[in-house]
């Protein structure tokens, strides 16, 4: 299983990689500012709309799971070679045997946070898109 998902991630990066990005992409947080402004249902810019939409898009993918999948897995395979060979050869559990654990949870929180923003799909059929304001003024006669 660990095999196909990390085949899963390859396909959703690669997918990823060839896109062309949003503009707001490349400023260093805006995802959180984005989000944050979608979760309070403050009206957001037409550039920041097409962003948030690009954002929960990318987490409604079922490809984005297998990130956390293959996470999970490695995690249980480990825990589980462990106390194989402990079983094998013999011996008490130790500290060891359970460090898969760690990314084992950090992949049920990455899990829970992408889902947490594909949920914000029906907040962003709601959401207000102000028009851009013009910087441009008129001209003095």
């Amino acid at each position: 299983m660990g095999l196909a998902f990390a085949g899963c991630v390859f396909v959703y990066i690669r997918r990823l990689e060839n896109r062309t990005p949003a503009a707001l992409g490349e400023v260093v947080g805006a995802h959180k500012a984005i989000l944050a402004k979608l979760r309070k249902r403050e009206p957001i810019s037409q550039d920041e709309f097409e962003y948030a939409t690009e954002l929960v898009s990318d987490a409604r993918s079922p490809l984005a799971l297998a990130i956390p999948a293959t996470l999970f897995c490695t995690g249980f395979f480990y825990v589980v070679g462990c106390l194989y060979e402990l079983h094998v050869q013999g011996g008490n559990p130790s500290f060891r045997t359970f460090i898969g654990g760690i990314p084992m949870l950090t992949s049920i929180n990455m899990a829970v946070q992408l889902r947490k923003v594909a949920r914000l799909q029906g907040t962003l059929r709601d959401v207000t898109v102000t028009e851009p304001q013009s910087s441009e003024e008129p001209a003095a006669a």
